[in-house]
């Protein structure tokens, strides 16, 4: 029998997909974007991750989230680091959410506050992908736009209390794996990581949208 970890990644295999080869993030990656599309990405990651860990004080004491949230995984304080490095010391006069954006921190802080089980899909699709492809842009950005090797500028991708990456996303998956929850519920975290994905992807539309008609 597969473990819940595995059927997790399986299902959302293709949505993890579409996310990772978004016209944007291609482009982002590719070089053919500049600092300030690097830099409006982050500041849409704060306000996902504003919701995400908001969400998780509240939700550290329940049997269901609880296990799942552990503080060296917090990114909120990095992005504000990154934010004050990339937009300036009033960065948060500065940046803005996209709809898209906006939907997505929406559903988040809907499932923190009435679906813990719901919440831990937007968690592991989030923090897993940090972990994992998130590496990725951090190296692009350190070489493409000069930032400090592990500074200010890519901090948000810097698990500084992860000393052993690849251990730590094995314990995760195996809290996954003892979460407390019938098959039915199963099911509907599936399905909600399904649809974290895909609005993680309609964040990178957006992105897209707005720097193709800036080209």
């Amino acid at each position: 029998m597969e473990s819940f970890s595995t059927v997790i990644r399986t299902a959302s295999h293709q949505q993890h997909v579409e996310a990772e080869t978004s016209t944007f993030m291609s482009d982002l990656l590719g070089g053919r974007l500049g600092v300030d599309a690097y830099a409006r990405y982050t500041e849409q990651l704060w306000f996902v991750y504003e919701a995400l860990e908001a969400g998780a004080e509240r939700l550290a004491s329940d049997p269901v989230a609880g296990p799942s949230i552990r503080p060296e995984l917090f990114r909120r304080g990095a992005l504000e680091r990154d934010l004050a490095h990339l937009r300036g010391a009033g960065w948060q006069d500065a940046v803005s959410a996209l709809p898209a954006t906006r939907a997505y921190a929406e559903r988040v802080r809907e499932c923190a506050e009435q679906w813990p089980a719901g919440y831990i899909a937007h968690h592991y699709t989030r923090y897993l992908g940090d972990l994992s492809g998130g590496q990725i842009i951090r190296d692009k950005a350190e070489k493409t736009w000069g930032f400090a090797k592990k500074g200010d500028g890519v901090r948000f991708y810097v698990f500084e209390g992860i000393d052993n990456p690849a251990a730590f996303k094995r314990g995760y998956r195996e809290l996954l794996d003892g979460v407390l929850a019938d098959d039915l519920e199963k099911q509907r975290i599936v399905a909600e990581c399904k649809r974290a994905f895909s609005l993680n992807t309609g964040v990178f539309a957006a992105l897209g949208e707005e720097f193709r008609l800036s080209a």
